[in-house]
């Protein structure tokens, strides 16, 4: 007959299995004695069990079983952490005058591919999104943010495994009341968990809400990335076509000079024209010559630029149409500063931090309350193989504990005081980032309406400049002027065509902030990314 073993550990244990040892035969002795274990999964054997204590053993299973679910349904069910509230700031009804326009839609709401208009913008912004390696390790962080919020949710819920063990050992005789050594065979099978926490103050709950609002701040940040990446794809394109025009104008000047300057040089052969009259003339075509080197150097290291950023080669072609051709961006509208807030994927990513922050506080405060945990398995025994799944070999423990720190030299504390510190750190940034996102719209709507100003004043001056350097020109012919009134009014002229377009370049780049400033396209991003995420793979 063999005993019914408790699972017990240490020396009390292996007294109580000797005792039980000495009290038997050698011949009711037919398994070896269950040693001590840490592990998961404990057995109870039993020689007999009669078909009357079944049921009460159904009736056990079902009551342990009610009571998991009892604990499962009970844990998270109170939560030390603070609710969240939005910090209180002074948010404008405007934009520094510029009103809402009712007619216009949202920047969050105009996708990029509606906003920029132009097809070779478009073609580099699609390229963009696709290999610039930001957006690639952006997306990357987003899959680790996830992970890390699946592993913190598994602890929720135990983790049940299935085990198989098989012992066999020798007790010596002096242990033995027939003073005989007994070797025996212990099998047994089961499933179960360890130390399951029963989450009854909610901190297990905070640290998956905060894993989760991790995992949500990185996703805002994708897009925010993604954004940031549209914004310079978009500035890099109007750079090129700031060069490109810049250079055309430059070549122009300077074949035009050198024409002068070969004309003036037969003059000079002729002796109708004075010696310094022709180094005059050479002097302002060195300079023009000078000029498209140095834009040329320019448009290189552009392209270098923008190669890198959409993330391989792309066409990037000389552009020959002026930047004042057409506007090649939509129209849009600041609408309220309120809805800011929700539009901007680096204010809500901010946000989500914060979040986080407030739910680790909660978690840290936790650890000042009980801490109960479960440990449980069930499974069947038997000193033979053939008698493992037979009746009566069933074997189940469920051993509860509770522990609760008593001294630990101010740890907890400290750790409650650091969540603490991080949640006003990251109430703090995000303060800081809404300033900022209301300080960029702001300025861009301020780029936008005075560089539109300035480009309107810079064109009048280039009408004047051309026309002073035509009638310079024509006062030298008639004898009325000296050479060097022509050489002032055609080098005023050619810096205010060149300052002309640089003035277009940065208003059209004052409308691609102010689209990047006002969170846009940023509903249109957040279905792009979730269909780009990678998908989970299994382990």
């Amino acid at each position: 007959m063999r005993a019914a073993l408790s699972p017990l550990k240490g020396p009390l244990r292996q007294r109580k299995l000797i005792r039980r040892a000495r009290t038997h035969t050698g011949a009711e002795w037919s398994g070896f004695p269950e040693m001590p274990q840490e592990g998961l999964f404990v057995s109870i054997t039993s020689g007999s069990t009669s078909s009357a204590r079944q049921p009460r053993l159904a009736r056990r299973v079902w009551k342990a079983a009610t009571a998991l679910c009892l604990c499962a349904a009970l844990g998270g069910c109170i939560s030390l952490a603070t609710p969240h509230v939005r910090p209180p700031l002074a948010v404008p009804d405007t934009f520094d005058g510029f009103g809402a326009a009712a007619s216009a839609a949202p920047a969050a709401g105009i996708d990029w591919h509606d906003y920029f208009v132009d097809e070779r913008l478009r073609a580099l912004i699609a390229q963009a999104l696709a290999r610039n390696s930001d957006i690639r390790l952006a997306l990357l962080r987003v899959a680790e943010a996830r992970a890390l919020h699946g592993i913190q949710r598994a602890d929720s819920l135990p983790t049940i495994g299935v085990a198989f063990d098989a012992t066999r050992g020798r007790i010596p005789g002096d242990l033995n009341a027939s003073g005989q050594s007994v070797v025996g065979n212990q099998l047994q099978a089961g499933v179960g968990f360890s130390e399951w926490e029963i989450d009854l103050w909610g901190r297990l709950r905070n640290l998956n809400d905060a894993a989760l609002q991790s995992y949500l701040g990185t996703e805002a940040a994708h897009r925010a990335v993604q954004l940031s990446v549209i914004a310079q794809v978009a500035n890099g394109y109007l750079g090129l076509r700031e060069l490109d025009e810049r250079l055309a104008l430059a070549q122009r000047t300077a074949a035009s000079r050198e024409a002068s300057s070969s004309l003036f040089r037969r003059r000079f052969e002729l002796g109708s024209a004075c010696e310094l009259e022709l180094t005059q003339v050479q002097v302002l075509s060195l300079q023009a010559s000078a000029l498209v080197t140095q834009l040329e150097q320019a448009r290189a290291v552009e392209s270098h630029a923008m190669t890198l950023l959409v993330g391989g080669a792309a066409d990037l072609s000389t552009w020959t149409e002026p930047l004042d051709a057409g506007v090649p961006f939509a129209t849009i509208a600041p609408g309220a500063p309120s809805e800011l807030l929700l539009n901007r994927p680096d204010v809500e990513a901010a946000e989500f931090a914060l979040k986080s922050a407030n739910a680790n506080v909660g978690a840290a405060r936790a650890y000042f309350f009980p801490r109960i945990a479960l440990t449980g398995a069930y499974g069947t025994a038997s000193s033979e193989l053939n008698g493992l799944f037979t009746t009566g070999g069933h074997s189940w423990s469920l051993a509860p504990s509770v522990s609760l720190p008593i001294f630990d030299r101010g740890r907890g504390a400290a750790a409650v005081e650091l969540a603490k510190v991080q949640r006003e750190q990251a109430a703090v940034r995000y303060e800081q980032v809404v300033r900022t996102a209301f300080r960029d719209v702001a300025d861009a709507l301020s780029a936008r309406r005075w560089l539109g100003v300035q480009v309107d004043t810079m064109r009048a001056t280039l009408v004047v400049q051309t026309e002073r350097a035509r009638l310079a020109r024509l006062r030298y012919d008639s004898g009325a002027a000296h050479y060097l009134e022509v050489l002032d009014a055609e080098r005023d002229s050619l810096g205010a065509g060149q300052q002309l377009v640089q003035t277009q370049r940065a208003w059209l780049a004052a409308q691609v902030t102010l689209y990047a400033a006002l969170g846009g396209g940023s509903q249109h991003l957040a279905a792009d990314a979730a269909l780009a995420a990678p998908g989970r793979s299994a382990p």
